[in-house]
């Protein structure tokens, strides 16, 4: 087993094309082509995480936070950042992350924190705009071939809707070269074909695959296709999610089962006094930036981390805000990654370890 086929598996899931701007997920140390003698599963790379793959004689480290986040200028150990990364080039360990693009998937972060409150009706709180649009112009009787190619790459989908296309039919024209070898016409002879227009859309971590499929069955020596960025909402991939308790909750009954989901020590909150909690928002680590959109989406409460003293008092009444920990919300990546590799790959379950260090303490 390649650590190349065990961080393919999770991309699946979470496409690094999905990752913030600022992130930094995906391979920082090591090589894709080594064979992974297992797996350390955790939150943030510590040192003891590193020293407990060694230990166990594994080379491959899994994290939802990613071990060199802002940068490295040197590594003389003067930083636990330096430290982790001295250590796992020493004993040829692989460093790998799943950050903001797991935060931002379905069956991802959100999803699992809405799995502890048995949400249903779920959907995106925040959705990103991550959309293009492919259109290729094809021979009529090659439109099907093309369109289905583009659909199994990923293309195509809209919301709970898939295989979405449109189409229209017009002539094309071309003057092959001397050198060309044309799928119709002559060279040197300008040429009119019959075509249909096909236009899918795909997420814009599809649209190298979805281009190469379409390319692969497409009859034409050189094709002719478009690529337009689209500003659309992708009602599949953005930040948090919302969705409704299996039943209307009070403010203090709701914390109560927040608490006991998330196994939080304590919840920093605010209320929004006597009305019954229906619908809920979460968003794992820091989501305060997102409070706007909670309210805004009608929801009663509010589960994430990190808020600052001022914004909790912004909720004005508004929305009840729960306060989980850091940690806390996002301990659930742990669960994912698991689920991910041992569901691709069953018989590689024993050699994995699940190392959860909470680095913030309470009293």
């Amino acid at each position: 087993m390649t650590i190349a086929q065990i961080t393919d598996a999770i991309e699946e899931l979470a496409p690094l094309a999905c990752q913030e701007s600022y992130d930094n997920s995906g391979l920082s140390v090591g090589s894709r082509q080594n064979e992974a003698t297992g797996a350390v599963l955790c939150l943030d790379v510590t040192e003891r995480v590193v020293q407990k793959a060694i230990d166990s004689n594994i080379n491959l480290i899994i994290s939802h936070h990613p071990a060199i986040f802002s940068g490295l200028k040197r590594l003389v150990g003067s930083t636990a950042a330096e430290r982790v990364v001295q250590q796992a080039v020493a004993h040829n360990i692989a460093l790998y992350a799943a950050h903001t693009n797991l935060d931002s998937v379905r069956g991802g972060v959100s999803e699992k924190m809405c799995d502890k409150l048995r949400l249903k009706n779920r959907s995106i709180l925040q959705p990103a705009n991550r959309l293009a649009k492919i259109a290729v112009y094809v021979p009529l009787a090659h439109a099907e071939a093309v369109r289905q190619a583009m659909f199994a790459a990923g293309a195509g989908s809209i919301g709970q809707y898939g295989s979405c296309s449109f189409s229209v039919q017009g002539t094309g024209t071309f003057l092959a070269g001397e050198s060309a070898t044309p799928f119709a016409g002559k060279r040197g002879a300008l040429h009119r074909e019959p075509e249909e227009k096909v236009e899918v859309i795909a997420h814009e971590s599809q649209v190298g695959n979805a281009v190469a499929a379409m390319r692969a069955v497409h009859p034409y020596e050189e094709v002719a296709y478009d690529l337009y960025p689209l500003l659309n909402e992708h009602p599949g991939v953005g930040l948090g999610m919302v969705g409704e308790l299996e039943k209307p909750l009070m403010a203090n009954d709701f914390l109560q089962l927040v608490k006991h989901a998330f196994g939080a020590q304590s919840i920093r909150y605010v209320t929004s006094g006597g009305h019954a909690i229906c619908k809920v928002a979460v968003c794992g680590g820091s989501g305060s930036s997102l409070t706007g959109k909670a309210i805004a989406c009608g929801a009663d409460a509010f589960v994430s981390a990190d808020f600052k003293y001022h914004q909790l008092q912004e909720a004005d009444g508004r929305i009840t805000i729960a306060d989980i920990g850091h940690y806390e919300s996002e301990i659930v990546a742990i669960e994912i990654f698991y689920e991910v590799i041992t569901k691709k790959f069953p018989t590689f379950a024993p050699y994995l370890v699940k190392c959860a260090e909470n680095q913030i303490n309470y009293l």
